[in-house]
């Protein structure tokens, strides 16, 4: 076995470790627990009233349902994942039927069942929906990684071949560069890049420097080069924002799949939307039900017929298939239509093998926030182009993977990282338009060698207010402030911490004119935090007329976000000089390059400059910025 292959045969191996770790900890966290204390932890809505159902595209039909407890709790559905509708009975579940959730607004879903019709026990029983395990991703991995290792004298094994080191990308010498009057130098030298490329170009994107913009203007000018654009993304929030920001430059935009949230500008653009626009549709859905109504009354006869109902029965089922078949033509068709005449067709990594893009190749598809995709992810969509485009960078939020062993066996490192490293040629886009030049100035030097440039608009931007420096750093060192741990969900939080958080805000909040407020992010890395600090400062009277400015989340929360200020709370405070989560830097550099005008970090610097990045980051503030005591802030 060659080197390469080898490779890919190790990322099998990895993955297999990483599906199992994943199942186990499925299995403890949801299929161990009863009913009620699944409800309670937001893995269970029930009881689920249906308040619609319908067709949709394919042998495939959907319901639209609320839950009628526990409403506005917090919950772990997300869109695109894996549910089972089930049936209980005098506390028995005794009926189900898989799905898959195709949007969540508030405390309503919609679910796309895997069957022709709805069951009739959905309208008659007390409905519940259930997670199930995620199993469909890694299978499709799977199915990638085996056909990559299997190809063999096709474009799948030149890409294969570049991807893995064994020869570099290739591009034609453009004699006339193209200049995008709103971009910038680094950003048209991408897009020309782009271009240029006959199989593989990266567009490495530090925070606020402009990637999707760059990457939109580059997929107008392939569009009325090539046709049709293959985008894709890891999560649907993504791809919701790339399905956006396209349209927006009048591209005709088809979405295939599950969105991340609900609002008429996207769902116009889903193929959902698209063909309920179409002139076939209202005929399509008419001869379905017309289908539906048959099989409903032949299943109503009785297993001893009378004399011709058994015929009859059969007529039924015969008439009821041929009118599904020809609905089945008529949607196929007009599908075809739609993707066809459509200039990009956006969608999440594993719904690129979706059936309804079966029969398609794209010259070039773009991944966008590769860094955020396991290797084994981006194979899908690479298997339908002859060109790829990565976009990322391997310096904020990486992959998720919950296998320890598989991390260390090289899982956790990306397709764009692995890119970065062995390509020659990589487009670093270096000028960014989110921060003062000295809260960018760490993560400058930290992550990106000191080659990012702040642009002259946004360098010495700073709040309109006396006296305020655009970082400091508030340290509770020898103030006893120990974190917490949350006895049921294990997360730290620090009370003492939040305190001096909450006291910086009320002086700096003092300083504010009437009339409009800046944004304020405040942010940790751990839940528990965040919880504590959304419960204490939603009826906080001292910023009452702030609540509707300041935003509070988890760090992955405020990923592709801005704020006029950002706190961060580290928590971390113990003896040992543990720091947990604040280790994985990459997060930490999300965090702090969430900030425009304003950085405040609030931790213990004797827990955390036992680490070389957080010892760096103190030297940084005591030479660039401003440091402070929490003792200036405890009354």
């Amino acid at each position: 076995m060659s080197d390469e292959l080898k490779e890919i045969q190790e990322l099998k191996e990895t993955l297999a470790i990483e599906k199992q770790e994943d199942f186990d900890q499925f299995k403890a966290m949801v299929q161990a627990l009863p009913l009620k204390k699944k409800k309670q932890k937001g893995l269970c809505w029930h009881p689920f009233e249906i308040d619609k159902s319908g067709f949709t595209f394919g042998e495939r039909v959907f319901i639209i349902g609320h839950r009628k407890s526990n409403q506005g709790q917090a919950h772990q559905f997300r869109a695109g994942m894996p549910v089972n509708v089930f049936s209980q009975k005098d506390g028995k579940e005794y009926k189900e039927q898989s799905g898959v959730i195709k949007y969540i607004h508030k405390d309503k879903m919609k679910i796309i069942l895997s069957c022709k019709d709805i069951p009739y026990w959905m309208t008659k029983d007390s409905i519940g929906i259930d997670l199930l395990f995620d199993e469909r991703t890694y299978r499709e991995m799977e199915k990638a990684l085996t056909k990559v290792e299997k190809a063999k004298g096709d474009r799948l094994a030149e890409l294969r071949d570049i991807f893995l080191g064994k020869k570099q990308p290739s591009f034609r010498h453009i004699k006339h560069p193209i200049t995008i009057p709103k971009l910038n130098k680094s950003q048209n030298e991408a897009v020309n890049n782009i271009i240029a490329s006959y199989d593989v170009s990266i567009i490495h994107g530090p925070p606020g420097t402009g990637k999707t913009t760059t990457l939109v203007q580059a997929i107008k000018l392939l569009s009325k080069q090539e046709g049709t654009i293959l985008v894709t993304a890891p999560s649907n929030a993504a791809v919701d924002l790339l399905t956006e920001k396209l349209s927006k430059e009048e591209l005709t935009v088809v979405r295939i799949g599950n969105i991340s949230r609900v609002d008429e500008d996207l769902i116009k653009h889903t193929l959902d939307g698209r063909m309920a626009e179409h002139p076939e549709t209202k005929n399509i859905k008419k001869v379905k039900q017309q289908a539906a109504e048959l099989r409903r009354k032949a299943g109503k006869f009785k297993r001893s017929f009378t004399p011709g109902a058994g015929r009859e029965r059969g007529m039924m089922y015969k008439e009821a298939g041929e009118l599904s078949a020809w609905a089945r033509q008529l949607e196929e068709r007009m599908i075809d239509q739609i993707i066809s005449s459509a200039d990009v067709v956006t969608c999440t990594l594993v719904n690129t093998v979706h059936s309804v893009l079966d029969g398609f190749k794209f010259k070039t598809v773009v991944i966008d926030e590769a860094a955020q995709a396991l290797e084994p992810a981006t194979w899908i969509p690479i298997s339908r182009a002859a060109k790829v485009i990565l976009a990322g960078d391997p310096f904020q939020l990486p992959p998720t993977v919950k296998s320890i062993k598989a991390a260390k066996a090289g899982l956790a490192v990306t397709q764009i990282e692995k890119s970065i490293d062995r390509f020659d040629q990589v487009n670093l886009l270096n000028v960014q338009y989110r921060m003062n030049e000295t809260i960018m100035g760490f993560s400058n030097q930290q992550f990106y060698d000191s080659r990012l440039l702040a642009d002259i608009s946004v360098e010495d931007w700073t709040l309109d207010l006396p006296d305020e420096p655009p970082l400091e750093f508030v340290d509770t060192a020898g103030c006893g402030f120990d974190e917490r741990v949350n006895s049921e969900s294990g997360s730290k939080f620090n009370p003492d911490e939040f305190q001096i958080l909450q006291e910086h805000l009320y002086q700096l909040a003092s300083k504010f004119k009437e009339g409009e407020k800046p944004t304020i992010g405040i942010i940790s890395p751990y839940r528990a935090q965040v919880l504590y600090m959304q419960e204490r400062l939603a009826e906080d009277p001292n910023l009452e007329n702030l609540q509707e400015y300041i935003s509070i989340n988890t760090i992955d929360g405020f990923q592709g976000q801005e704020r006029d200020i950002i706190y961060i709370s580290l928590v971390r405070s113990n003896a040992k000089g543990e720091i947990g989560f604040l280790s994985d830097y990459r997060r930490m550099n999300v965090a702090m390059t969430r900030a425009k005008k304003k950085l405040i970090v609030i931790g213990d610097s004797a827990t955390i400059c036992n680490q070389s990045f957080y010892d760096d980051f103190i030297k940084y503030v005591e030479t660039k910025a401003t440091y402070r005591t929490a003792w200036e802030f405890m009354t």
